[in-house]
């Protein structure tokens, strides 16, 4: 019924096509993130009638993040709703129940409609994304910005340089991430040991995987980089952004350079999630969302 097995680079052309389609905003539509993560939690695909379908394991539990490759019409919720009856007959059959995640607000309101009370619905709050207005990210006007204006005119009291990323950086923001990883106080969680993989990945594989990439420099030392792309019809995604904490506006220029660099002419801008951890959180809401992109996970009775 289902083939699933693990991604590669030949399921681009494929998925991407899925994707597009959809046209969702969430970073875990996306090639290079599903390339770049399925270290973790085992993740494997299918390609499934018009859907393509990623499933994450914990504790042994199957989790489908919410499928793409059709419109949310008529017919596509009906689609959905075939695809959904399907999974449950096979995760049934392992003795589980179908548990969906990365469900957004407004998929969760014709699924609940469609369910009633044959679902349970959780907001999944650490997973996510901050939506943020590109032109805010590029401009930095008003008064909630004036923060981030100040920290960015220290930063360019001394002599700076912006460059895109080729391959010339790639081995010194390889060099970069790894001192960022060996003075981790948490190095040895998975989730921070398959980041590593992910950057690694993304880094050797920008022009593959259709990333754009930028470093920053100060007094000709590096003090940050970062890799993003446009996830779909409106939207920039930052997959990676690492400075150095302890330069005054490292962190804001870098974020604000490679807005006005690649987010022109774009509606939002995907910064991720926090993963619940705090100090991101906090980061994450200095920067003023335009909204959170919510995700909810859903278990079928």
């Amino acid at each position: 019924m289902f083939d699933f097995r693990k991604i590669s680079f030949e399921d681009k052309e494929w998925i991407t096509k899925c994707l597009a389609v959809s046209d969702f905003r969430g970073a875990e539509y996306c090639f290079a993130n599903n390339m770049a993560w399925q270290r973790l939690n085992d993740t494997v695909i299918t390609h499934h009638g018009d859907f393509y379908i990623s499933c994450s394991f914990e504790d042994g539990q199957p989790y489908f993040t919410f499928p793409a490759g059709v419109k949310i019409d008529v017919e596509g919720k009906e689609k959905y709703i075939r695809l959904f009856d399907e999974l449950k007959e096979y995760v049934s059959a392992q003795g589980k129940p179908l548990i969906v995640s990365s469900v957004t607000d407004d998929n969760l309101s014709w699924i609940k409609e469609y369910y009633g009370d044959k679902i349970i619905c959780e907001y999944d709050r650490d997973s996510s994304d901050y939506i943020y207005n590109a032109s805010d990210l590029i401009e930095l006007k008003g008064k909630k910005y004036h923060g981030k204006r100040n920290h960015i005119k220290r930063f360019m009291d001394e002599p700076w340089e912006y460059r895109e990323l080729t391959d010339k950086e790639i081995d010194s923001c390889i060099e970069f991430s790894a001192e960022f990883y060996n003075k981790n106080d948490n190095a040895d969680d998975p989730s921070a040991v398959v980041e590593q993989y992910a950057i690694d990945l993304f880094l050797t594989n920008m022009d593959r995987l259709g990333l754009k990439g930028a470093v920053l420099y100060r007094n000709d030392k590096m003090t940050g980089f970062t890799v993003g792309e446009q996830i779909n019809s409106d939207t920039f995604v930052v997959h990676i952004e690492k400075a150095l904490a302890d330069v005054q506006g490292a962190y804001p220029m870098l974020c604000n350079q490679f807005a006005s660099h690649n987010a022109k002419g774009l509606s939002f801008i995907n910064r991720e999630e926090d993963l619940g951890i705090e100090g991101l959180r906090k980061s994450k809401l200095s920067y003023n969302p335009a909204f959170l992109l919510n995700k909810n996970v859903i278990t079928f009775r």
